[in-house]
């Protein structure tokens, strides 16, 4: 009798702060291997995210002319708007019209305020980070992707944003799904190479 190899459908449902992880042989310019922090999900207005773990050549400053000087890596967050800046922040109430994704971590808000933020060197990579477009799915578009296993999803602290190296994010979160995707690790990124 023939085995069949089967993995489940990950039972973790999609959530503003949640994180979708890409399965490893997704071939995608944006999305292989990608970490995408979920900002926005509705069934009904769909699904915004931004990519973690792909760190661009370009810093902030390069990409935000006349900010004052800040010395922080700019990523890419998704193939939607890639010619404006986005960011993530723990600043909350601090930084005006904010969103709260999850406890402690927001979403955008008035960039003058951030620019004083980083005059005061209050801001810094550590409690800031800047994505050049965000990533985004149509209503159901998400749920159909993820019934196929494209994604899983990771309920994981904030802090996981703030510590962990771009590089090394993808398979730190797989880790987090548990025994059952193990072999994600072991796969390689072009499976012609193996």
């Amino acid at each position: 009798m023939e085995k069949k190899f089967e993995i489940k459908v990950n039972a973790v449902k999609p959530a503003s702060g949640r994180l979708l992880v890409s399965e490893p042989l997704l071939q995608d310019a944006f999305f292989g291997r990608a970490v995408v922090l979920l900002i926005e999900h509705s069934k009904e207005e769909g699904t915004v995210g931004v990519i973690l773990n792909k760190p661009l050549d370009i810093t902030f400053n390069q990409v935000v002319k006349n900010s004052p000087a800040l010395n922080a890596d700019m990523f890419l967050g998704g193939p939607v708007a890639t010619d404006n800046v986005y960011f993530i922040h723990t600043f909350g109430a601090e930084i005006e019209n904010s969103v709260e994704i999850s406890k402690g971590l927001f979403w955008g808000g008035d960039i003058e305020q951030v620019n004083e933020l980083i005059n005061l060197k209050v801001l810094n990579p550590t409690n800031i980070r800047f994505y050049m477009g965000y990533s985004g799915w149509e209503p159901t578009q998400l749920e159909s992707e993820l019934s196929l296993n494209s994604w899983a999803i990771v309920k994981a602290p904030t802090s996981e944003i703030w510590k962990l190296p771009a590089p090394a994010m993808w398979e730190a979160m797989v880790g987090k799904l548990g025994s059952n995707y193990d072999f994600w690790k072991k796969m390689p990124v072009d499976p012609g190479m193996n």
